[in-house]
Parts: C-alpha cells; sequence; structure tokens
C-alpha cells in the first residue's frame, strides 16, 4: 500500500495561499503543515529542497522520495525540515536562541538565590531543634535521679546560712552489683552500707569550698527521728562519723554533720561502688598523674607513679584505697579530691559534651547511679557539678576539715579552726582557715 497520495504534486493541487499561490484565501480554518514531493519542487532545486538537478521520479529506483518539510505559510526551510528544529524554536525563542524575539514558552533567567530568607528559616530549624532536644533531655534526665531521702525529718536543725551546703556521699553500697563484679571491682559481700568517702561542697558568691570529712572522724552521733519507725533515738555518743550512716542511713549521716559542725546542709547526693565505675568507663577513662606508687590488696590497687589512664576499676581502686598510707584516712581523701578533678574535666571536655555518642551514655551512667533529696532538680545537680569542677581546675578551695589530733585510731577535729571555717561559711566569706 502506497503511503503517499498519488498525484499529489502543484498540477493537480489547486489553487494555494502562500508563497507563489493565486489563491487569496488560506487552504482552511486551522493551517496544517504540509508534504511536498520532488517532483513538486520549484524548477532548479533538488528532492531535499536544495539547489540542483531536478529529482527523479519518486519510485524510479525502487525507495520512495524522502518528502520535504512546507511550514504553514508555504515556506521551506531551504533543508527540507521545518526551520524551528534548526533555529531551536521548538523548544526555545522563536527567533532561535537567546539573541531571537521573546515568545510564547520562553524561559527567564532564574532569579538569585535569597540567602536573607535562606539563613532566616535555618536559624529558626536550628533553633527549634536545639529546643525540642533539650526540653526532651531534660525530662529524661530528671525522670533518672533517684530522690529517696527525704531531708525534712531531720530533727533539730542549724538555721539555713549564705550559699548552698551539698553533702556528697560516696558509699559502698551493693545494691545490683553480681558475684562478678563484687569480684572484679574488689568490693567484697559485707552486708548493709558504709561511707567510704564524705565531702561538704559549699557553694557562694565569695567562692565556692570543697571540705573532705574522713570518716575516721571522732563525732557525736546525736538524737534523731527513725528512717523507718519515726521515733526519737539516741544519742548513740562519740563515734566514727560514718558509723552514723551504717546505723540509719542518709538522714541520720545529715543530722550528725549539722549537728557537729553547725552547717546547714541544703541537698544530698551519694553514689555507690558501681555507679562510680561506669561513669569513669562512659567517660572512657579518666588520665590522672599518680605522684607515687602503691598496691592494696584490699582494694586491688596497684599503680606504678605517672601519668596513667584509669579505667572504671581501676578508678574505684585508687579512690577507697586506705591501707596502703600512713595517715590513711587522710591521704585517701587527698586522692579522692585529685580524681573528682580529673573525672570533671574528663567529663566537660567539649568532646564528651558535644559529642551525643559519648555524652549521653556518660549522662545516663551517672544520673541512674545517683541518690539525691527530694528537694534536689537538675539545676541543683548542674551546679554542683560546675562548682566541683571550679574548685578542682584551681577556681576554689579545696581542703581537709582541720585535724588537731587522734583519740582511740579516730581523727579529732580542730574545734577553734572548725567554728571558724564554718562562720565564714555560713557568712558566704571567703574561706581563711586551712586543713591538713
Amino acid at each position: 500500500m502506497n503511503d503517499w497520495p498519488e498525484g499529489w504534486s502543484d498540477e493537480n493541487r489547486g489553487p494555494r495561499y502562500g508563497r507563489g499561490s493565486a489563491g487569496a484565501q488560506p487552504e482552511g480554518a486551522r493551517v496544517m503543515r504540509q508534504v511536498r514531493r520532488g517532483p513538486g519542487s520549484p524548477p532548479g532545486q533538488g528532492g531535499y529542497g536544495t539547489p540542483g538537478p531536478a529529482a527523479p521520479p519518486p519510485y524510479s529506483s525502487g525507495v520512495p522520495q524522502q518528502p520535504s518539510y512546507v511550514d504553514g505559510q508555504g515556506h521551506d526551510d531551504g533543508y527540507g525540515y521545518d526551520s524551528g528544529y534548526n533555529t531551536g524554536q521548538v523548544y526555545g525563542n522563536p527567533g532561535g536562541g537567546p539573541g531571537g524575539p521573546a515568545g510564547a514558552g520562553t524561559r527567564g533567567p532564574r532569579p538569585a538565590p535569597n540567602w536573607r530568607r535562606r539563613i532566616k528559616w535555618t536559624a529558626i530549624t536550628v533553633a527549634t531543634v536545639l529546643v525540642v532536644t533539650s526540653v526532651a533531655t531534660y525530662f529524661w534526665a530528671d525522670s533518672k535521679l533517684h530522690r529517696d531521702v527525704d531531708l525534712s525529718t531531720v530533727i533539730d536543725r542549724p538555721a539555713t546560712g549564705d550559699g548552698t551546703n551539698y553533702l556528697i556521699v560516696g558509699s559502698d553500697s551493693r545494691k545490683g552489683m553480681s558475684a562478678e563484679e563484687k569480684k572484679r571491682l574488689h568490693t567484697g559481700s559485707a552486708e548493709g552500707q558504709r561511707t567510704d568517702s564524705m565531702m561538704i561542697l559549699h557553694v557562694g558568691s565569695s567562692g565556692d569550698t570543697l571540705i573532705s570529712l574522713p570518716r575516721d572522724s571522732n563525732v557525736t552521733i546525736p538524737t534523731f527521728k527513725g528512717s523507718e519507725s519515726g521515733k526519737i533515738k539516741g544519742p548513740l555518743g562519740p563515734n566514727k562519723l560514718n558509723a552514723a550512716y551504717a546505723f540509719d542511713g542518709p538522714t541520720l549521716l545529715v543530722r550528725t554533720v549539722e549537728y557537729n559542725t553547725g552547717l546547714h546542709i541544703d541537698h544530698y547526693v551519694e553514689i555507690g561502688f558501681a555507679g562510680f565505675a561506669k561513669i569513669v568507663d562512659a567517660v572512657g577513662g579518666v588520665e590522672i598523674n599518680i605522684d607515687k606508687g602503691f598496691k592494696d590488696k584490699y582494694s586491688g590497687a596497684d599503680f606504678k607513679a605517672g601519668k596513667q589512664k584509669l579505667n572504671g576499676e581501676q578508678a574505684l581502686a585508687f579512690v577507697r584505697t586506705r591501707h596502703a598510707f600512713a595517715t590513711s584516712d587522710l591521704q585517701r581523701t587527698k586522692n579522692q579530691q585529685k580524681f573528682l578533678s580529673a573525672l570533671a574535666h574528663q567529663v566537660a571536655t567539649p568532646s564528651t559534651v558535644l559529642n551525643p555518642f559519648k555524652f549521653y551514655p556518660t549522662m545516663s551512667a551517672g544520673l541512674d547511679s545517683l541518690t539525691v533529696d527530694k528537694d534536689m532538680s537538675l539545676w541543683d545537680l548542674a551546679s554542683m557539678f560546675w562548682a566541683m569542677k571550679g574548685v578542682s581546675g584551681g577556681d576554689g578551695t579545696s581542703m581537709n576539715m582541720p585535724v588537731s589530733g587522734s583519740t582511740g585510731g579516730n581523727l579529732v577535729w580542730d574545734k577553734a579552726k572548725v567554728k571558724t571555717l564554718v562562720n565564714e561559711l555560713n557568712n558566704d566569706e571567703k574561706v581563711t582557715v586551712s586543713g591538713n
């Protein structure tokens, strides 16, 4: 079947509207593109619309003659194709490119980016993410605090002074520890709880002060309200300071510290063996410089002198050791303050705070291990931490409770110095007293 209309030539087309046409009217309401064969080409043009000899008959070689294309106005592009394909009119300007006249379908230049608008929305997005993350972190952290100590049950309390006083306790609690953990951390399996370290941290406008209380301090355990019975008990008389905790827990310890110092304790914070080790491991270990090597089979300590990084197990042995020293309790409190200084600086580094993969495990290990009083807020806890970091970094005063001697193996506080120290703390004045 022939694809081309027979006899379609200039001779039988009839009048046309366009170039060289005698007709005065267009072919129809809608002008359509026409296909013209070689024989219909004007004399002197080839079958493709190019100058040259006339094209042969349509089927002289057995192959249909290729058509040339004429636009709706009867204009040939001279190459057999619509001029729009040659000039870019189909996809761009009718004039054939950027230099041609504007027309329908023309894409204008891309507008310059509005940087002020972009920066504004970027800032809003970042601020929103920070606010949402901060709020979520606050409630997550707050839910991890164990507010188990009710200081309102402590009786006969001294007046509140200026500033804030924290009693920070490291207990030998083995709660939740497996037999393997007890063996690895050299904690033993003794029943009950005792306090291995006790410190008073005073936070005030005249400088922060951290005071270590030796656990073998000779103090008086006064009358107190039983934490379980609610009945008034005691007094228990002269005893070691850490015995107060063993008798009736945190509230009796607070009562004993307040009775023997005259300081009002505003907040209580306690951490156990396992929690302490987990915090150290969470930050990837703590680097510390040990002045003199020592060993202690009771705590598992085995250290050489020099700078080294301690993991959780080693850190616990370092702060617990006392049998390796002549002045057992006093040297141990110095080691505890030294290590807490290194730990605070390790936790507060950008590599920990700005790294969520390290920050949240550290926070989780720390908060989940703490026991605090019922009125303790995260803001109070943060204030305590930054004050400890400042003191250990040299921005405040770090000392042992002044000691004048010993009795029965227990350390006796220097009453005159203690009175001056307490007076300065209560009035939030700069501390002038030095400890041992």
